[in-house]
């Protein structure tokens, strides 16, 4: 099977939680395909979005297009319903004056039906989150 990118709205996933919400930059811009467009926080830390695939999925790699994150953790959840969370990886990132940070998380192969990103700390009130990537296949279940 081809692997994609299976955050795209446009393959089904969906954006169930979201910590805070401005209506001009709505959570929906993460999974838009378009680094144009963008989810801001509204202040105040940790801010998290959770992102549903409505199957399970296997992926390989993640990729987060974002704009003044500091720290991030990144969890999946293999539940019908957003609980059960465990740690896929965290990380520290480095800033970048006047520049989208690209990080790319290359983990072994998982399953998940979930993925939740919280962003605990940044380097100024409010972060940007422009994409969010899942390369991978969708599981025939």
């Amino acid at each position: 099977m081809k692997s994609t990118d299976l955050c795209l709205s446009s393959r089904g996933s969906e954006v169930v939680l979201v910590t805070s919400s401005d209506e001009k930059y709505p959570p929906e811009n993460i999974i838009d395909g378009s680094s144009e467009t963008f989810w801001t926080t509204t202040g105040m830390f940790p801010q998290e979005f959770i992102i549903s695939f409505h199957k399970c999925v296997k992926i390989s790699k993640l990729t987060i297009q974002c704009y003044l994150v500091r720290s991030l953790r990144i969890e999946k959840s293999l539940s019908k319903n957003p609980v059960d969370f465990e740690v896929c990886t965290e990380k520290d990132l480095q800033y970048t004056e006047g520049a989208l940070q690209t990080e790319e998380f290359s983990l072994p192969e998982f399953q998940a039906t979930y993925l939740r990103f919280i962003i605990k700390s940044a380097f100024d009130h409010f972060v940007s989150v422009h994409t969010v990537m899942a390369e991978g296949v969708a599981e025939n279940l």
